[in-house]
């Protein structure tokens, strides 16, 4: 074959010298080895079949022939005329002693090769170039399947094992986020199998199969070991990638931080240009740069503009040249887009003089009537506590605000009813507080009477902080973000619980108190509303407030007036409740609700019983002389237990008393009054089943004289009778009188009034709401 041979196949006129270079080459053997065109139309097939655009191809003298030429680049269309046109530029090559490389991916137009450039990519290559490449091989088989291609690069490792191309063809080609993505894959896969990391780049070129090898002088067919019909979708493909593990001792376990290269430090204090002459190209430099921006601003540890501004700072001191505003801008919105999409709404630090939306949401008439879509479901019904709502839970101190809320808080996170309140399922509920300190926040939901399955179903959906000593400003609403985020990283929150507004306070910039309504719009604003969108715009809050000491005239008159700020407060939220005492003597406390987005509901009377808050039927409550009427029922208690305190005293001195006796007895004494005042207190007391009787065998067998009377002698528990003996202790020589437990055998049915003889008498039974 002539030289004049060699001239006339370049049509691409792109050959860079390439006459000038050939006048002195020469090779050892020039039929020793020849490309192979089907191997390379294979190669074709599998990296760039689906792909379109130009294939930038490269031919450069291998090193350790004593040969020197310029690159030769050219560009060939990705279609059915580039097996032909890339097998005539191999023959070229061989005799020239220049591989052949490709960058595995096309391009728009000739002379562009940098990673920005590509366009396209459908095959994921890794480079085995050391160590113990059939284990990586095998290793690469088990976890991520059968490749397409296993390619045979020409080299050898020290001892002698023969370097590999592995190639996985896709089943459409990558682009734009997905080609990064792609690239970051190569990535990942070397550093876990101990590969050529330098296939993070996209421009990063590779030896075509059939080509032929020339390093050291000499020649080897970089040949196709093993070809397989195998493509692998893009998504599922990642997800093998992530779940491999490194090879021990070889590879590294890969995180965000080891994947994505340089490190940040070198990235904000290192030039970069354009070429691909540096460590890493501005693409790379840009994203990682970007990249830090975007986490400190979304963490709320810079604002917004400031990280804008850190971008273009970069941007101007760092790429040569430096990227337009308008590419460095929409590089910045694509990665901030994919990191709220990873890591959830950000933490925006907030700024003053930044102004709203441009767009403000306004309906006709028309839109709002002709609406019929359903409503949306009420946190906690009856419109309590509504879809981004605010609800206001104010009380004085001491007044059990805290234990109220956290017996229906616990209720709304079992999803079951409390006091008529009622959520739609059990609610995610995170109860920021700053009153209780740990131990004794756990030793107060003990004492709480909360039936075990409330408590067994909220053990996971009811989240509680310790006292905690932050105010709710900038910094602090980061940690609550975060800990709330934490607490339920699989779904939003439903509620978040602020408990007590006074402590966690932060007036802004004026440092005013809760008492100034500049300051409450300012926190409620600012702050709470802030803090609600970044965790999710839809939650329900709940603010719990002291209230002002007001006369009963004035709670009675308004009781929401006493919210402290309550100006701006009742300006904001969307429900109110005032939880009070009508009277302080009494244990009753009263529940006064005020809606903005429902129908008014009446006030609640609530008590606490045995540990467990109850509404009480206010048809129960006294509405005329409640003080007056309140101290009756006081002293009719007293007389009850002054009687039953009498009959035990007298009993162990050895006497029991008929009704009509007691009454006899005792007329005007020990704060009695008259005889039939006394025997009025007995008929309750024996209906409650406080006072049962003896009467029959049962007064015989206590020695006590026959008695003809309906009721027979009186009898309280835990009675002892003395029997008139006495008893010497054998060790002291101490006498005591002698005593017998008295038992009832009788007692009144409270229904109909009739005396029946008791089932068990060591058993002491209260009718129902006897003992209370």
């Amino acid at each position: 074959m002539s030289d004049d041979s060699i001239i006339h196949f370049n049509p691409w006129t792109d050959f860079n010298d390439a006459a000038l270079a050939r006048q002195d080459a020469s090779l050892d053997d020039p039929f020793g080895v020849e490309p192979d065109a089907a191997q390379i139309k294979t190669f074709l097939d599998v990296v760039f079949g689906y792909c379109e655009g130009l294939i930038p191809v490269r031919g450069f003298v291998d090193k350790g022939q004593g040969k020197d030429g310029k690159p030769h680049n050219i560009w060939i269309d990705a279609d059915n005329t580039a097996p032909e046109k890339l097998a005539t530029f191999a023959n070229w090559a061989t005799r020239e002693g220049a591989a052949v490389y490709v960058i595995p991916g096309t391009v728009a137009e000739p002379g562009q090769a940098k990673s920005a450039d590509v366009l396209q990519m459908q095959a994921i290559i890794v480079d085995l170039d050391a160590g113990d490449i059939p284990a990586k091989l095998d290793h690469l088989i088990t976890h991520l399947g059968q490749p397409t291609m296993i390619v045979e690069s020409g080299g050898r490792t020290r001892v002698g094992a023969t370097k590999l191309h592995i190639w996985w063809k896709l089943t459409e080609p990558a682009e734009g986020d997905d080609l990064a993505r792609l690239c970051i894959l190569r990535g990942e896969i070397a550093l876990k199998v101990g590969g050529d990391t330098h296939f993070r780049s996209a421009h990063q070129p590779i030896r075509v199969a059939g080509s032929v090898y020339h390093k050291g002088g000499l020649q080897r067919l970089v040949q196709i070991r093993e070809q397989n019909t195998v493509e692998v979708d893009l998504d599922d493909f990642a997800e093998l990638v992530s779940d491999m593990p490194a090879i021990p001792g070889v590879g590294v376990e890969t995180t965000p931080e080891t994947i994505a290269k340089p490190d940040l430090g070198s990235v904000l204090t290192n030039p970069v240009r354009e070429g691909g002459t540096d460590a890493w190209s501005r693409f790379e430099g840009a994203s990682a740069a970007i990249g830090h921006f975007i986490r400190m601003v979304h963490e709320g540890r810079m604002s917004a503009n400031e990280g804008w501004q850190g971008i273009c700072g970069y941007n101007a001191a760092m790429l040569r040249p430096s990227w337009s505003e308008e590419r460095l801008k929409t590089e910045s919105d694509r990665l901030w887009a994919r990191h709220v999409e990873k890591n959830g709404p950000p933490l925006l630090r907030l700024e003053t003089g930044v102004s709203g939306p441009i767009e403000m949401p306004a309906f006709t008439l028309g839109t709002l009537l002709d609406d019929q879509s359903p409503m949306p479901e009420d946190i906690i019904a009856p419109r309590v506590l509504t879809p981004g709502g605010l609800l206001v839970l104010g009380g004085a101190p001491k007044v059990g605000k805290s234990d109220l809320l956290i017996s229906w808080l616990v209720h709304m996170a079992a999803g079951v009813p409390f006091l008529g309140f009622t959520p739609p399922r059990p609610l995610r509920i995170f109860y920021l507080q700053a009153e209780i300190q740990y131990h004794y926040l756990r030793e107060r939901l003990r004492q709480i009477a909360l039936p075990p399955e409330v408590l067994d179903a909220a053990r996971d959906t009811f989240v509680a902080t310790p006292k905690l000593k932050m105010l709710l400003d900038n910094e602090g609403s980061l940690r609550v973000a975060r800990a709330v985020q934490t607490a339920f990283p699989d779904a939003p929150v439903d509620i978040l619980c602020v408990d007590p507004i006074r402590n966690l306070f932060d007036g802004g910039p004026d440092g005013g108190g809760e008492n100034d309504n500049t300051a409450m719009m300012f926190f409620l604003k600012e702050r709470v509303e802030v803090l609600r969108d970044h965790i999710d715009p839809d939650c329900g809050v709940i603010l719990v407030h002291h209230t002002k000491k007001l006369s009963k005239q004035q709670i009675k008159d308004d009781p929401f007036l006493a919210l402290s700020g309550a100006s701006a407060l009742r300006g904001f939220y969307t429900s109110g409740l005032i939880l009070h005492r009508p009277d302080e003597e009494a244990s009753e406390r009263k529940l006064e609700i005020e809606l903005r987005n429902g129908p008014a509901l009446r006030a609640k009377l609530v008590d606490k019983v045995k540990g467990a808050w109850v509404e009480v039927n206010p048809m129960n409550e006294r509405l005329v002389r409640a003080e007056q009427g309140a101290k009756f029922d006081a002293e009719r208690d007293r007389k009850g237990e002054v009687i039953v305190d009498i009959l035990h005293r007298e009993a162990r001195s050895g006497r029991m008393y008929t009704m009509t006796l007691f009454a006899e007895a005792f007329e005007n004494k020990s704060g009695l009054s008259g005889q039939t005042s006394i025997r009025e207190r007995l008929n309750v007391l024996t209906t409650k089943g406080i006072v049962k009787f003896v009467k029959g065998d049962a007064a015989s067998d206590l020695g006590l004289a026959s008695d003809r009377s309906k009721y027979g002698y009186l009898c309280v528990e835990h009675m002892e009778l003395a029997t008139g003996e006495e008893a010497t202790d054998p060790e002291t020589g101490e006498v005591t009188p002698v005593h017998v437990r008295v038992f009832p055998s009788h007692y009144k049915c409270p229904q109909t009034g009739a005396v029946l003889p008791v089932e068990n008498p060591a058993v002491w039974v209260y009718p129902e709401g006897g003992e209370a």
